[in-house]
């Protein structure tokens, strides 16, 4: 069985330094985005922005890749639920509405 064989020390550390990367990625995202929109020309705060925020980002994944296949796999999983959450929480939920009877 493969589960035998988890490493939960790597598997723990990929996911609290994946989850600790990706609240740092997504403070950047909106710290450059508050930026970008006082500015008068918005590309040149968004794209080193991105340029920054990105390489970061991989190079922590990259980091936490050489400790181990578990270590990676617990990075991934926390910046997918971080990113879950993250965008849940910024996003507004759409209101659900009753269908509208057909006009005639």
């Amino acid at each position: 069985m493969m589960l035998q064989n988890l490493d939960y020390g790597l598997f723990g550390f990929g996911l609290v330094t994946g989850a600790a990367a990706t609240a740092l990625f997504f403070a950047g995202l909106a710290w450059g985005m508050r930026l970008a929109l006082r500015s008068a020309r918005p590309v040149t705060v968004l794209l080193p922005s991105a340029a920054l925020r990105i390489a970061l980002l991989i190079g922590a994944g990259w980091g936490v890749a050489t400790q181990g296949l578990w270590a990676a796999a617990g990075f991934a999983l926390a910046f997918l639920a971080v990113r879950l959450v993250v965008t849940s929480a910024v996003c507004p939920a759409k209101a659900a509405t009753a269908p509208q009877p057909p006009r005639s």
